[in-house]
């Protein structure tokens, strides 16, 4: 009878030590296998069993939870949706998460390790903590107004503070509501459809995500690399510049909107953006010289983040002496997001260095405190655009722009403030209605250096082609965005 109990008991010990073995090969070997599965829902249960962490602007949230009663229990929610879309994104049970929501979803989720009380604390407890908060650069007045100022127009505004590359204003427009995006029923479905059908592309990020030619904006990069390359040494000099200008191994004549423009000084030609003084500018400085300059700037740069991924702007670097002088004007392949605009008015406004645009400041744990912050202003990488007595130049021109050129609808009173506008020709024959441009920096009447960059871009298909410039339709959203930052 023993001799059978002890045969019975190594079985069963055996059988034990088979089941053991085969719980480590599921639960280890073929633990990814399960749960990439696409029926393994236990993830998502997880993920939506709890609020999701909130992101906030000016220290309050923007974002929400709504308790639905199902598997899938909270929903996200969002307040004031088109206003914050393209620094929110979306986070949807069923089409994923984009922008803030994707980039910040472990500390939102909760999913992130730094969220525990002790290290592997959810591997042992199988469950998540809170999820965290991630709190944005964002000035809500700021975007307000760049909000209301584009008035659903196609358009976008980025404003930066120049000696940081804090984001303060990201706005895209037309907009729309992630919250329709948020379930997982037939209305998330048919919002789904409806804005991915819309010829208007609401859920297009046009501020960071969208490159336009940049136009007259774009001379503020062909002066800084004329006065670096000492081709212009005065701004009250005349200039070599014929009127019109007959491109480089071509017969086509580039004009002027205006008269004035023959022979003019920098100073006069960039107040009143002539055509034929940066198209030969351009050239004369090479192109070698305009390309670094250019990528000095940020152009041709294709890792930016912020810390969602920012489309590269871009600046040819193969180009014959004719497309020089045409990308020496903001036109043929030169292309620009609005943040990078923004980017471009900043390194002026701070002595000639670009700082790396950021739109975290940190993140925190549900009750706030903080898990991890964004480096130092101090410590941020930056690099010369210029040199300083090259920006101090810059300034002057771009605050003659603003006093007596084509600008002054962004004039500030108690304020000094520099800009540059620009009309880009775009579409077959350049037949297209301009986009609008306008880029601008402005020093309050306390302060001792700007605090605040701005750039703007309006490409209204209902406009009249005669109606529609930088000066008239952009500069006052540049203005009003600036006054709300400074009055901050």
């Amino acid at each position: 009878m023993t001799r059978h109990i002890r045969h019975a008991a190594a079985f069963c010990a055996l059988l034990l030590v088979a089941l053991l073995a085969n719980a480590l090969r599921v639960q280890v070997v073929q633990s990814g296998r399960y749960d990439d599965n696409p029926a393994n829902r236990r993830d998502s249960i997880a993920r939506y069993a709890q609020p999701r962490g909130d992101i906030l602007v000016d220290g309050a949230p923007v974002t929400g939870s709504r308790d639905t009663g199902e598997r899938l229990r909270y929903e996200r929610t969002y307040r004031d949706g088109p206003l914050y879309a393209p620094v929110t994104g979306f986070a949807s049970q069923m089409y994923g998460t984009t922008f803030l929501e994707h980039a910040g979803d472990d500390v939102l989720s909760g999913a992130d390790p730094m969220l525990s009380p002790f290290p592997l604390w959810n591997d042992v407890t199988h469950g998540r903590p809170p999820g965290g908060n991630v709190v944005t650069t964002l000035n809500r007045r700021a975007q307000q107004a760049a909000y209301e100022g584009l008035g659903g127009r196609k358009g976008a505004v980025a404003a930066v503070e120049p000696s940081t590359g804090r984001v303060l204003a990201l706005v895209s427009s037309p907009s729309y509501d992630p919250a329709v995006l948020s379930g997982n029923d037939a209305a998330a479905e048919r919002a789904w459809v409806r804005l991915n059908g819309d010829p208007d592309k609401p859920m297009l990020n046009r501020a960071a995500r969208q490159t336009y030619p940049p136009g007259s904006t774009f001379k503020v990069v062909t002066a800084a690399a004329a006065l670096d390359a000492g081709v212009i040494t005065d701004l009250d000099a005349a200039t070599d510049s014929p009127a019109p200008y007959r491109l480089p191994g071509t017969t086509t004549g580039l004009t002027n909107e205006g008269p004035g423009c023959e022979d003019a000084p920098l100073r006069d030609a960039f107040a009143w953006s002539c055509n034929t003084v940066f198209a030969k500018l351009g050239v004369d400085t090479g192109l070698a010289r305009m390309t670094r300059t250019a990528q000095a700037f940020g152009f041709n740069e294709a890792d930016v983040r912020i810390p969602f991924a920012v489309a590269p702007s871009t600046f040819d670097t193969s180009l014959d002496q004719a497309q020089l002088a045409l990308s020496s004007i903001g036109q043929f392949n030169t292309r620009a997001t609005p943040l990078q605009m923004a980017m471009v008015s900043a390194a002026v406004a701070d002595g000639g260095q670009v700082r790396t645009p950021y739109l975290v400041e940190r993140t925190t744990r549900r009750g706030g405190a903080t898990v991890a912050t964004v480096a130092t202003a101090g410590s941020r990488p930056s690099r010369p655009a210029m040199h300083p007595s090259t920006a101090r130049l810059m300034r002057e021109l771009m605050v003659d722009v603003v006093r007596e050129g084509t600008g002054t609808n962004a004039a500030i009173p108690g304020a000094v403030v520099g800009g540059k506008t620009g009309t880009a020709q775009h579409g077959l024959g350049n037949a297209g209605i301009p986009y609008a441009w306008f880029v601008s920096w402005a020093r309050g009447e306390r302060d001792m250096e700007p605090s605040v960059a701005v750039a703007v871009v309006i490409e209204d298909g209902s406009a009249r082609r005669g109606d529609i410039t930088g000066g008239g339709m952009a500069a006052p959203i540049a203005r009003a965005v600036m006054e709300a930052v400074l009055k901050s």
